[in-house]
């Protein structure tokens, strides 16, 4: 029986198509092999979105290469569109895929609990620093009634949590005006059985009245919003060519906040972007300190060739970076530190995986050592709250 390997970088849409890869494989009767050993065929799923993710994507390629000279090794994902020449002339022994074969329904996602699920492809935002809309700019949206389908089936398998996912997930959009995301949420809320839905992450500018009346009234939908930032600067968001004002991203959390009270945010928050100084930085600090952020990713600027930012000149040192971003992540710590202290005491649903688990707002909890029960969605009581750690007792159940 033949075998194969699958090496996913990147983001949730990167996992989903790996999926369907996984699967179309499966189905034609080959064999996964998950550890140290050679295998007949490698997949390595490619991300582009900063010179690391360049880095490890290659890294995946020749330690493939190193694994099984003979092998089988294909190449796809989002550097292969962006890099097919240079990929093909590097690689010789490789074969370039601009596109997966498999694009079936997924049915299961191993070694997960949660499920993703990819309802919309591309973004053209444009914005100056990314690459994504060079490699992924058609915008396409599943059809209503196979998103439901594919919901089914993963419901039906025993997932107790979907992830809605897209590369520009607001956009996601059909003819029919029921077809665009809080009507994808109206159709899944009528499924039967036990799970909840949870959006990956959502433009600013993509929260609509509609999307936020269906945050309060859906029965699944979990209360939790990652919405990225990059910068807390005005000058600086001109620069990235992102389409909103510091103030209005703090006003619509406090919007969301006020009527959703349990809501939690995630951000991104991108350091060391050209020409940014201390006060661009430390207005960065003042927002996130008004939104009090669950948890903030913290990406350092990576220059993208091919990108309007790649040819800004006035780049920021290495140890500024470097120290800027250390600064946040204690900021970061703190904030997330006093968002979960709000909750102490409080009762929560969580989704079990183990002995730890998240919460419907998105708090990873410890269960503690003596609970062991995955893939369970259970109330929860939150008994203490550290620095780095969120701790929960069972409630009657």
């Amino acid at each position: 029986m033949r075998t194969f390997k699958i090496f996913t970088l990147g983001c949730k849409v990167n996992q989903y198509e790996s999926e369907q890869i996984r699967q179309g494989y499966l189905a034609k009767g080959l064999s996964e092999l998950d550890n140290g050993v050679a295998a007949d065929l490698y997949i390595i799923n490619t991300c582009t979105v900063t010179h690391r993710a360049d880095s490890n994507s290659r890294y995946f390629i020749r330690k493939a290469k190193r694994e099984n000279p003979k092998a089988d090794i294909y190449i796809t994902g989002c550097l292969v569109r962006s890099e097919k020449d240079k990929l093909r002339n590097e690689f010789k022994d490789a074969r370039i895929l601009d596109k997966s074969k498999f694009e079936s329904a997924v049915v299961g996602f191993k070694g997960h609990t949660r499920a993703f699920l990819k309802i919309q492809d591309g973004c053209n935002n444009f914005c100056s620093y990314c690459k994504v809309p060079l490699v992924r700019n058609i915008i396409k949206s599943k059809s209503l009634a196979d998103i439901v389908s594919e919901a089914e089936g993963l419901v039906e398998n025993g997932f107790k949590e979907i992830v809605l996912c897209g590369i520009c997930l607001g956009k996601y959009g059909r003819k029919n005006r029921s077809e665009d995301l809080a009507g994808v949420i109206s159709a899944l809320d009528k499924i039967d059985g036990e799970f909840r839905i949870r959006l990956s992450s959502i433009e600013l500018g993509d929260i609509n009245e509609r999307l936020i009346q269906k945050m309060e009234t859906s029965k699944r939908l979990c209360p939790h919003l990652h919405i990225p930032l990059q910068s807390g600067d005005d000058r600086i968001l001109g620069l990235m060519s992102r389409r909103y004002k510091a103030q209005d991203y703090i006003e619509l959390i406090e919007k969301l906040k006020k009527r959703i009270p349990i809501l939690s945010i995630t951000t991104d928050v991108l350091v060391g972007f050209p020409s940014e100084n201390e006060k661009n930085f430390k207005n960065t600090m003042d927002v996130l300190k008004c939104i009090l952020p669950l948890r903030t990713h913290i990406f350092p600027f990576s220059p993208r060739k091919g990108t309007p930012a790649y040819e800004f000149k006035e780049k920021i040192l290495t140890d500024v970076v470097s120290r800027r971003t250390k600064r946040l992540k204690a900021l970061s710590d703190i904030l997330s530190y006093q968002y979960r202290q709000k909750f102490l005491g409080k009762e929560l649903e969580v989704l079990s995986e183990g002995d730890t688990g998240y919460t419907q707002n998105y708090i990873p909890v410890d269960l503690g050592p003596g609970f062991f029960y995955p893939n369970k969605l259970l109330k929860f009581r939150i008994s203490a709250v550290t620095k780095k750690k969120t701790f929960a007792d069972a409630v009657n159940n």
